[in-house]
């Protein structure tokens, strides 16, 4: 379908359902509004699985190659990480859940203007959020490294790292919610293929701007952050390009800006980052009480932790799907389906993170010795595996639960249990170390109980709630259709 700049159109035309499906199976969403639950799931979840366990490969790989430069850059890298991913986990997840939500239950309901229009609502949303990551870790980022543990070079090597990726953070923030646009509205394929492509050019210049290699300068740890600012450029260019095309299932253009379609966002986003703020201000405290254990238990403590974020992709590849399944059934008034479909994603994300985390919890000796050999490095690393490996099921549980309340506008819950989850990692790991001056294993052990409660609260949560009421109700053609 072809699109033309226009004149704001009125909100009584902008609500209104346009040019719908005339029957489930049909339009935008597929099958996702009838038929079997599963293979829907993983179709739109599988392109982006495949891709993320690229992604996340060429995060080893970087670490792998950072590891040359010795236990003081692998430290400086432990420390720049929960910064990292809080960004990457609120531009994707939090407020590009939202935004993906908000796609989706628009798409579902009719409201295709709508849906076109929230995609430059979403791109303002991402330049005001890079400013803000830019301006914090720029400017704060020396207090905040030595606040997580880091000390001489350890924070020099930070430093460096994060000065890169943070100067370009609306770089990262406009291209991850424009990639979320797109999987609110069904397409996982495009997203995959940039992430894809990004792989294979990271891969190789990573190691080539850290080393140097022939006319390129050898830039050391500040090398692994040109390389991924160097990505996101280029990924920014290839979604505003698609969106801007007549390809595209949603649509980049210049609409009025209108508080409904930021708060459409907001109302999912805003809650979930603080959900998001709270997954990363646990990993953050628990570094900074493990720091106290000097540099090598912290380098062995980031790369037992980096497990944790590797299955975030995993989690975020099946939860994307949820959130445009759940959506588009909410969207579509089908709240019974849309229980189902959270449910039926939960129990599948919780048996492939509990298998994973049981092998790892068996032999951590395999995923440690990737990135060193140090005995300190082993030891503490194995000893976070063994500990919180076998309670990795909870935590993918709730996730997928948390994901499933972005598609239905219902995140309250599942943000309260990460608040439970906080607390009981910072209050009960401070008293742990601080207190009762107890040994790395009691902290960990902590970490362990506080996974086991998200993941819990989460389940007991979604069993209780209902969905549907407080809903904004749109008429939805294919519903009209069902009653005729």
């Amino acid at each position: 379908m072809q699109y033309s700049l226009t004149l704001p159109a009125t909100a009584s035309e902008q609500s209104a359902p346009l040019a719908a499906d005339p029957a489930p199976g049909i339009g935008p969403f597929g099958g996702l509004l009838g038929g079997p639950i599963i293979p829907a799931l993983l179709k739109l979840a599988a392109p982006t699985v495949v891709v993320l366990v690229m992604q996340t490969l060429v995060s080893i790989s970087e670490t792998y190659f950072v590891s040359y430069l010795g236990t003081d850059a692998l430290a400086g890298v432990a420390l720049v990480f929960p910064v990292l991913m809080l960004m990457t986990m609120m531009s994707n997840g939090a407020l590009g859940g939202g935004a993906a939500s908000a796609i989706a239950r628009a798409l579902g309901g009719g409201r295709r203007q709508d849906a076109d229009a929230l995609v430059l609502h979403a791109v303002v949303l991402a330049i005001l959020f890079g400013l803000a990551f830019t301006i914090g870790v720029l400017g704060g980022g020396a207090a905040l490294y030595q606040a997580l543990g880091g000390s001489g070079d350890a924070t020099q090597a930070a430093l460096q790292y994060s000065g890169f990726v943070f100067g370009g953070a609306v770089l990262i923030w406009v291209a991850n919610l424009l990639a979320a646009t797109l999987r609110g509205a069904g397409d996982v394929k495009t997203p995959a293929l940039v992430i894809f492509a990004g792989a294979l050019i990271v891969v190789p210049l990573s190691p080539a701007l850290i080393f140097g290699i022939g006319p390129i300068p050898r830039l050391g740890i500040a090398g692994a952050g040109v390389a991924v600012v160097f990505y996101y450029v280029l990924a920014t260019a290839v979604f505003v390009g698609y969106l801007r095309s007549g390809r595209s299932p949603v649509r980049l253009a210049w609409r009025r800006l209108e508080w409904r379609l930021f708060k459409d966002i907001l109302g999912v986003g805003g809650i979930s980052a603080i959900g998001t703020l709270q997954i990363n201000l646990t990993v953050a405290i628990v570094t900074a009480l493990v720091g106290a254990f000097g540099v090598d238990a912290l380098a062995g403590y980031g790369m037992a932790s980096r497990l944790d974020y590797v299955l975030i992709p995993l989690l975020f590849a099946l939860g994307t799907a949820t959130v445009t399944m759940v959506g588009a059934n909410v969207g579509a008034g089908q709240t019974e389906r849309a229980r189902r479909i959270a449910w039926t994603a939960a129990l599948l994300a919780g048996a492939v993170t509990e298998t994973i985390g049981i092998l790892v919890a068996l032999f951590p000796q395999v995923w440690i010795g990737i990135f060193s050999t140090d005995p300190m490095v082993m030891a503490t690393g194995s000893s976070y595996l063994r500990m919180v490996g076998p309670f990795y099921g909870f935590v993918g549980l709730g996730m997928l639960l948390y994901f499933a309340g972005q598609g239905a506008k219902h995140v309250t819950w599942p943000v309260l249990a990460g608040t439970a989850r906080l607390a009981i990692a910072a209050v009960g790991g401070w008293l742990a170390i601080r207190i009762y001056h107890a040994d790395l294993p009691s902290l960990f052990a902590v970490v362990a109980a506080s996974s086991v409660v998200f993941g819990s609260l989460t389940a007991l949560a979604m069993q209780l709630q209902r969905w549907g009421r407080g809903e904004e109700q749109f008429t939805s053609p294919v519903n009209d259709h069902r009653r005729h």
